[in-house]
Formats: structure tokens, C-alpha cells, sequence
């Protein structure tokens, strides 16, 4: 099984740290209401104005602090730490903040990117630093938007793409589990309500410009939501999947253009792919007949994009976060 070693730490985290804080390109997530509001990056996002976008930017930095923990010995570390001292402040944090209270903000970056804020909290927390501290209210906003958001989402976002609800619904339930009980007991709920019913999944995927599987994170969603009840859920929703069926999950996605920012997706959905398996497999136990199925898909999966996280700025300023979740997966 391919594992995360010092080599990837290495590759990834220095590919990350060259566009942290790279201004432009920069994609805004932003409602102008007045001519006053157009204004550089940074004015907006003192934190995460780099990355080319805000949440590339965020997970960027749950990538690094994460590999800086995981690796404390790297020449690389000591870079990260010194970038998350000047960064990670509170007057910056207070930026942040007052960018969701602008009109026309609520939807900013839902769900993905408030899943993301919460990551980073959550890892941030794992260090000997006030990092955390710092971030807390910025957490502690988008879990109170998730309390809100999620009681009127009448219906499940199934997409591919960043408004792909259950891969939210992982992100904030692992960061609820140390904080907040109520959200832990709101996603279990709102998860079962949508998917609990799910059966025999065609898997029409992916889509063009897609990066998650949709038939996947909510399988991964459902494998820690359900515990011990997973594997008999599981089989009823992809009853076939011990003969590699659908096929579609178990084929590599096929990258033609990685210039094509949207396109380019379609190695992240190779990635989280890899992790939604392993993370599927570890649920159903080595004496379930797709557990080696699964785990061979991942590595398949991961043969077909790991060569492609870094090479070109439309994959290479997100790809290795995603790298990171297909050889580590989400724990702490």
C-alpha cells in the first residue's frame, strides 16, 4: 500500500508554500455592492488571499501545519511554522471575520470552504502554538452558519464539485467531535435523513469537471455516521461492487487537459477517490469480499494522479491537499 513518507511531505508542503501567499492569480468569491468594494485580494482576506482562491488557500494551510506535525524534523517545518506565526493572528482572523459580515455573504463559500475552516481549526489545535486560538472565532461562525444551513437544506447536495454536502458533512463532524456535540448530532441526523434510504447506486460519474464522487464521500460519510450498521448499509448500496461494479468507481478518470482548471479536477477526484476506498475499507474489515477490491482501486487510483499534483499552477495550487487525504485520510 503507498503511504505518506518524508518525500511527499517534502514535495508537497514546498509546492504549497510557493503559492500561499501568491496574490494572483486570484479567484473572488465576492458580491460587489458598491464601487468601494473593488479592492485587491488581501483587503478582503488578510489570511487567505493566495492559493488562487480562499478555500484552495485554507486547505492549503491545513496541508502544511499538517505536514510540519507530522514531519517536525524537515528543513521545510521550521518555513511553515515561522509562515503560520506571522499569518495565524488574531487581527488577521478579525479580517476574515468581518468579510462574512458583509452584505450578501451568507452563501460565501458554502459548504466547502466553511468545511475546510474547520479542518484547519482542527488541525491547528494538534500544535504547541496559539494558532488555533487565533482561528477559534472564524470556526466558531462557520459552525454556527452549519447549524443554520443545514436545518433548511431540504434536499441533498449530490455533486461533485464544492457543493458536495457529504464531504462538508465529514470535514465538520470530524472538527464537531472535539467541540461541538449538537453539530455531531445535526449531521448524523440531516445524513441519515438523505441517505439512509440510499440503494444500488448507479455511479454516474464522474462528470466532467468533477472532483469527488459523489457515490463515494457519501459511502464515507455513511461509514462513520453508521459505525457497526455501515457494512450492511454498504452492501445494499453498492451490492455489486465485490465485482468491481459500477465500473466507473473503479476506473481512473481520465485527465486531457491539465491546463483546463476544470478539467484539471478530474485528478482531485482520482485522489479523494483513493481516500474514500481506503477509508471504505478500513470501515468494512478485511473479511469483507470488497475490502481488497477497494483497496486495489486506491491504489489504482492514486498510480493515476500522484504523478500530477505539482507540474501546472490549475491542479498545483490544490492538488497535494487532496494528495494528503488519499495517503493519510482525515484523523488526527
Amino acid at each position: 500500500m503507498t503511504d505518506l513518507t518524508p518525500d511527499h511531505a517534502v514535495r508537497f508542503a514546498t509546492a504549497t508554500l510557493s503559492h500561499l501567499g501568491r496574490e494572483y492569480p486570484y479567484k473572488m468569491d465576492l458580491v460587489l455592492n458598491g464601487p468601494e468594494d473593488a479592492r485587491p485580494p488581501r483587503e478582503h482576506h488578510p489570511i487567505f488571499h493566495g492559493s488562487f482562491d480562499w478555500h484552495s488557500c485554507v486547505h492549503g494551510w491545513w496541508q502544511i501545519l499538517r505536514l510540519a506535525r507530522l514531519y517536525p524534523e524537515l528543513p521545510v517545518a521550521a518555513e511553515i511554522r515561522a509562515r503560520a506565526d506571522a499569518m495565524l493572528v488574531p487581527d488577521k482572523v478579525a479580517g476574515e471575520l468581518a468579510f462574512l459580515d458583509r452584505p450578501m455573504a451568507a452563501g460565501f463559500e458554502r459548504p466547502y470552504g466553511w468545511a475546510w475552516l474547520l479542518a484547519l481549526h482542527a488541525e491547528a489545535e494538534q500544535h504547541n502554538a496559539p494558532w488555533a486560538a487565533a482561528l477559534e472565532p472564524l470556526a466558531l461562525a462557520f459552525a454556527a452558519r452549519f447549524h443554520a444551513f443545514l436545518p433548511k437544506l431540504t434536499y441533498p447536495l449530490r455533486v461533485g464539485t464544492h457543493f458536495n454536502i457529504a464531504f462538508a458533512l465529514l470535514l465538520a463532524r470530524h472538527w464537531a467531535g472535539g467541540h461541538d456535540p449538537a453539530l455531531v448530532a445535526l449531521v448524523d441526523a440531516r445524513a441519515r435523513d438523505w441517505f439512509a434510504g440510499d440503494r444500488d447506486c448507479q455511479a454516474w460519474e464522474p462528470g466532467g469537471d468533477e472532483f469527488l464522487s459523489s457515490a463515494l464521500t457519501e459511502a464515507n460519510l455513511m461509514a462513520v455516521v453508521l459505525g457497526d450498521a455501515f457494512p450492511a448499509w454498504f452492501d445494499a448500496f453498492l451490492p455489486r461492487a465485490a465485482a468491481h461494479q459500477p465500473a466507473t468507481l473503479f476506473t481512473p478518470a481520465t485527465v486531457s487537459d491539465r491546463s483546463d482548471g476544470k478539467i484539471a479536477h478530474l485528478d482531485g477526484l482520482n485522489l479523494s477517490r483513493a481516500w474514500c476506498w481506503r477509508a471504505i475499507a478500513a470501515k468494512l474489515g478485511a473479511a469483507h469480499p470488497v475490502t481488497p477490491v477497494a483497496e486495489a482501486a486506491a491504489e489504482q487510483h492514486l498510480a493515476a494522479a500522484l504523478p500530477h499534483v505539482t507540474g501546472d499552477y490549475m491542479g498545483e495550487h490544490w492538488l497535494a491537499s487532496f494528495a494528503l487525504l488519499a495517503l493519510d485520510g482525515l484523523a488526527d
